[in-house]
This record gives structure tokens, sequence and C-alpha cells, in this order.
């Protein structure tokens, strides 16, 4: 019986920073867990579906910390397969320059549509053989990259009669080109084996994190739709969502999600990666392997909510920290306060309790609480010349803040303008 173990994994964004702080030290237990979990689970193929960087012109770090993982995989799993698609933070010209390399390491690119001698896209070319522990191949994986618009035009005079009146052209667009590279597969399929789709895009429904991912493709306007993949493919591997999640309510198409957070508003989903296990052409299981939060990352006061000036300094004299961490394992901290009125030392006051602690303060963000309006929209219908420079600067205080400025603070402000006035 011919039998598969897939191990699916996206968006790793090698090379990321986290408010000016580098993951590369996650990245690297990351990495080290990973090649843990292949030999633990016996894996025979490796997809990691896009943004396997962070940009287009990854650090040499992140270039480091990608080759000496292939490296280190092909030494230790010779038979391993590996899948490597070009997401939308990739370059796709980067990272298939060194395919004739790695193609003999067994690592294949899928970076760019590949074309024929005339140019002409080919989709046999996108067809690559998976084998099982015994050598046999197993199944056959269309390795689509990510998709850009300016990879549609080609063929936008073959895109098949019968698409709906009105239809989103880079939707049909994206939709020809999975028919060609699935039919490809299919005359690929030998009895037993398993068809297999890559994808690095933004589907329909899906949930995605606002701080951290593009609108790909032509925006959300364009997301595709699950049906653009065929009920006879047995598992799709998907990147760019960093939340894990199936797909349209089809459990076999699914994104594995980021194995790290990438901001500070995913700490809550289940990073993980995804074992696929395939018996005679079908998916007969799937386990996600929950990944390791090797950096904590604190929240005060959590949940979404802001808490006084008082409140945050309070709860984060009571946070409780690990002072045998390494600094590259110190938590990363986010404090969210609501501000009435101004507190010009607010930043100093929250550094002051936090000095000497290992926590790493990454953001301190202020929600003002006044009503945001404009001078425009809040003074009534007088003149500027007709106000008194105090109303202008209570006005601009109520905009921000909710009540009007203390004492002290129109004492400052009385005496900055006096001070200017006798300039004039």
């Amino acid at each position: 019986m011919r039998s598969l173990r897939l191990l699916h994994t996206a968006d790793w964004h090698l090379g990321q920073t986290l408010h000016g702080v580098a993951r590369d030290p996650e990245h690297a237990r990351f990495l080290d867990w990973l090649l843990d979990r292949i030999g633990e689970h016996e894996v025979d193929a490796l997809v990691i579906a896009g943004d396997v960087f962070d940009g287009q012109n990854p650090p040499i770090p992140a270039l480091a910390l990608f080759y000496r993982f292939l490296a280190r995989a092909k030494s230790r799993f010779p038979r391993l397969d590996v899948v490597v698609l070009a997401g939308n933070h990739d370059s796709a010209s980067r990272l298939e320059a060194p395919s004739p390399l790695m193609t003999e390491m067994g690592v294949r690119v899928a970076g760019t549509l590949p074309g024929g001698p005339d140019g002409a896209f080919d989709p046999a070319a996108l067809v690559i053989p998976l084998h099982d522990r015994d050598g046999t191949v197993a199944a056959r994986c269309v390795a689509m990259p990510y998709l850009r618009p300016a990879d549609l035009p080609a063929i936008e005079n073959e895109v098949k009669e019968g698409a709906e009146e009105g239809a989103d052209p880079l939707i049909e667009g994206v939709r020809h080109l999975y028919d060609r590279a699935c039919a490809a597969g299919r005359a690929a399929l030998r009895p037993g084996e398993a068809l297999l789709l890559t994808g690095h895009c933004y589907m329909r429904g899906g949930a995605l994190s606002d701080l951290s991912e593009r609108k790909i493709l032509g925006g959300n306007l364009h997301a595709l739709p699950v049906e653009i993949f065929p009920e006879d493919a047995a598992y799709v591997a998907l990147g760019h969502l960093h939340r894990a999640q199936a797909v349209g309510g089809r459990e076999a198409v699914r994104y594995s999600g980021s194995p790290l957070p990438l901001a500070i508003d995913e700490e809550p989903y289940p990073h993980q990666v995804m074992l696929a296990d395939f018996a005679e052409g079908r998916l007969v299981g799937r386990e996600a392997l929950r990944v390791p939060r090797f950096v904590a990352i604190h929240r005060v006061p959590g949940n979404g909510r802001f808490a006084t000036p008082d409140e945050a300094l309070d709860a984060l004299r009571r946070l409780e920290l690990d002072p045998g961490l390494p600094r590259e394992a110190w938590p990363f901290l986010e404090v969210s306060v609501d501000l009435p009125e101004p507190r010009p030392a607010l930043r100093d006051e929250v550094e002051a309790v936090l000095a000497g602690r290992p926590v790493r303060l990454l953001k301190l963000a202020v929600h003002l609480t006044g009503s945001g309006e404009s001078l425009a929209d809040s003074a009534p219908a007088v003149e500027l010349a007709a106000l008194a420079p105090e109303d202008v600067f209570r006005r601009l205080h109520r905009r921000s803040h909710a009540g009007d400025p203390d004492p002290a603070l129109l004492a400052a402000f009385h005496e900055l303008l006096t001070s200017v006035q006798e300039t004039l």
C-alpha cells in the first residue's frame, strides 16, 4: 500500500523584526524544533507554502538560517522530499537562484511560473513527485507559487469560455492556471498516488491578521473561492494567512498558519504545523503539532483592553518574570493605556518600573479619551479671531482628553503664551 506522511508549514518570515527587535533566535529554535519533529514523526515530505523570508532582500542571518536548515534536514533525512514555494514577501528570482544545486539535494523550489522553450506556461513543470520511505512515488504535488497580477495577462486570451458574465478577470485567470496545473498533475498520477496542491493566496472567508498580513492579488475584492481547488485534490497546502484554519468548510484545504506570532495581536493564535497522512491516494489522517512559544508575549491589561495609567503601572509591578532567562528569551511586552488627561512622563514611568527586569517593552499604546473631532467639527460657528488663546487651547485639549486641562497645565500654557507674546 502506498502511503505518505506530509508536514505542511508556511509563513516563516525569516529576517522579521518585531517593533525593531530581531527574531533570529526564535526562528533558530523553531527550525531546531521542526527538524526534531520531522524525525520523531518519520515525515516523508515537507512543504513550505511561501513567505520563507520577511522581505525580498533578506538579511544575511536569515539566509544563513534557511540554507543551514535545508542542509541539516537533508543530512539527517536524505530521503526527505522538500518543496519550497515563493510567497508575496519573497523574491521569487532570489529564491529560485540556487535551484540547480537544491534540486540535486532533493529540494524543489517553485518561485515563478515555469515556461517552455517558446515561453508559454508549462504546467507539467509544476508537478513534483513525492516519495514514501521506500522511495516509491506516493503523491504528485502541484507546486503553485504566489501569483502576481502580472502573471495573469499572459494567459488572458486563453481563459476558458463559459466564465460567468462579469466574472473577475483576476480570479478567472487564477482559476485557469489551477485548471491547467491540476490537469497536468492528474496526467502524471498513477494508481494509488495522491494529488496534492499548494498555493500562497488569500481565500474568501479566511480570517487574517490586519497588523502583519498584506492584502494580496487585488485585495479583499479578489479573494479566491475555494471552488478553484478541485474536489479530487487529496490535500491543499496553503500559505499567507497566519491563523491556522480550514477553508470553505473543506478540512483538506488548509492554512498551516505561521509558526511564530508575527504581530503582537497574533499572541492568542494556536501557532502550529500540520501533519497529513495519505494512503492509496486519499487523506486518511491529519494532526496539528503545536509550536512552542519560544518568547512569551505579555499584554497589559490584555484582551484588547486599556487600563488607566496607575492600573497599568501596578500591573507591571506585579508581573511575574523569570530572572534566569537569557536576554534573547526575555518576554515581549505591550502596555495599553487610556489617557483621560496629558501625562507627558508616562513612558518614563513605565520604563522606571521595568528597569533592571528581564522583559522587553515593545509597544506603549495610548488611547486618547477625547472626542477626536477636529476644531472645525467641534467648535461653534464663531470666527477664530474672536476666540481667546485659552479658549483655543481648551478646545484642543478636549479633542484628545476628557475634561478640561488641570490648573498646572493651564499655568504652563499661559507662561508659554506670555513668552511668545513678548517676542512679537
